[in-house]
C-alpha cells in the first residue's frame, strides 16, 4: 500500500483492489473478515477507501488472508529517501569489504549471477586463497524479511563454489555464508525478536566469528555486526565542535572497523593490521 500527498487516493485504490481479489476468489466480505480474524464492518471501510482509520498490522492481515502482499512506502523528495538507503547500504558493503580484506581474502561486490533459474547478485564475494573457502556475504542495512533473507542467502551460498570459481579463477572446496547487520540498537532488536531461528542459522558470532575469517579451516555460517561511523558535521555545525572534542567522541579514525558480537560477553580481538592500543585512564587532577 501506497501512501502520497493525496492519502485518499492511494486508500481508494487499495480498497478497490481489495474488493477485485475478494470478488475473484469468491468470497464474501463476511468471509475475508473471519479468515482475517476481523470484523465485517472493518473489511467494509477498506473497500471504501477508510483505511486510514486502521492500523498497518490490520490492512496487512486482511491482504494476507487474500494472498496478497501489502507494503507501506515512503516518498520523499522526488526519491531521496532511495538515494539515503543506498548510501547506508554502500558504506556498510564498503566496510565489510574493509574488513575481509585485512583477513586476507579476495573480495569482489556486486557480482551478479544467473544459474539453473535463480538469478540475483551477492553483495559481497569473497576467497580465501590460503584456505580454499568461498564466503557469500549478504549486507542488510535492516533486517525486515527473516524469512527472505535466509532463503536468498541460501541460495548464493549453493551458487557460491561456481561463481566463485568464475570469479577469482579458483574452484573453491566450501562456501561458507555471512550476514553482516549494522550495530545498533534497530539490528539488536531483530536479533533478539528473531533470536531461536538467527542462532540457528548463523551459529558463529562474536569473536569466533572474527577468528574465523582470519583462519577459515572449514565453512560455516556466521553473523556479525560492524559500528558505522557517524556521520560527518556539516559546514556549518563543524566550526562549533574543536578537533580535540570530536576525537574524544570518537575514539578512533573514521575508516576503522570494529565488529561486535551479538551478546554482552563478547570481547573485541585483534585484526591484521588492527595495532591500535587501549588508552590509559585520564589521570585525576590533584
Amino acid at each position: 500500500m501506497a501512501f502520497d500527498h493525496d492519502r485518499g487516493v492511494d486508500d481508494a485504490r487499495f480498497g478497490r483492489g481489495i474488493r477485485a481479489i475478494r470478488a475473484r476468489a469468491g468470497l464474501r466480505q463476511i468471509d475475508l473478515a473471519e479468515r482475517a480474524g476481523l470484523s465485517q464492518a472493518t473489511i467494509s471501510d477498506i473497500e471504501r477507501g477508510r483505511s486510514d482509520r486502521l492500523s498497518i498490522r490490520t490492512v496487512r492481515a486482511v491482504a494476507s488472508a487474500l494472498g496478497a502482499d501489502a507494503s507501506l512506502e515512503l516518498r520523499w523528495r522526488g526519491g531521496e529517501v532511495d538515494r539515503l538507503l543506498d548510501r547506508e547500504h554502500a558504506a556498510l558493503v564498503g566496510l565489510t569489504v574493509e574488513l575481509l580484506t585485512r583477513c586476507g581474502w579476495e573480495v569482489a561486490t556486486e557480482v551478479t549471477y544467473s544459474r539453473y533459474g535463480e538469478r540475483g547478485s551477492f553483495d559481497v564475494l569473497a576467497m580465501h586463497p590460503a584456505s580454499g573457502v568461498a564466503l557469500a556475504v549478504e549486507v542488510k542495512t535492516r533486517l525486515v524479511s527473516l524469512e527472505a533473507t535466509l532463503r536468498k542467502l541460501d541460495e548464493k551460498a549453493r551458487l557460491a563454489p561456481g561463481v566463485a570459481e568464475g570469479r577469482f579463477d579458483t574452484r573453491p572446496r566450501a562456501a561458507g555464508r555471512m550476514l553482516v547487520l549494522p550495530e545498533g540498537g534497530v539490528s539488536r532488536r531483530a536479533l533478539a525478536t528473531h533470536d531461536a531461528v538467527l542462532r540457528l542459522a548463523f551459529p558463529v558470532r562474536g569473536a569466533a566469528a572474527r577468528a574465523w575469517l582470519v583462519a577459515p579451516v572449514a565453512p560455516v555460517a556466521s553473523l556479525i555486526l560492524i559500528r558505522m561511523p557517524a556521520e560527518a558535521p556539516r559546514p556549518d555545525t563543524a566550526r562549533r565542535i574543536s578537533p580535540r572534542r570530536l576525537a574524544a567522541g570518537s575514539g578512533q579514525p573514521v575508516t576503522s572497523v570494529v565488529v561486535h558480537g551479538d551478546g554482552p560477553d563478547d570481547r573485541r580481538s585483534p585484526l591484521p593490521g588492527d595495532d591500535r592500543r587501549p588508552r590509559p585512564p585520564p589521570q585525576s587532577p590533584r
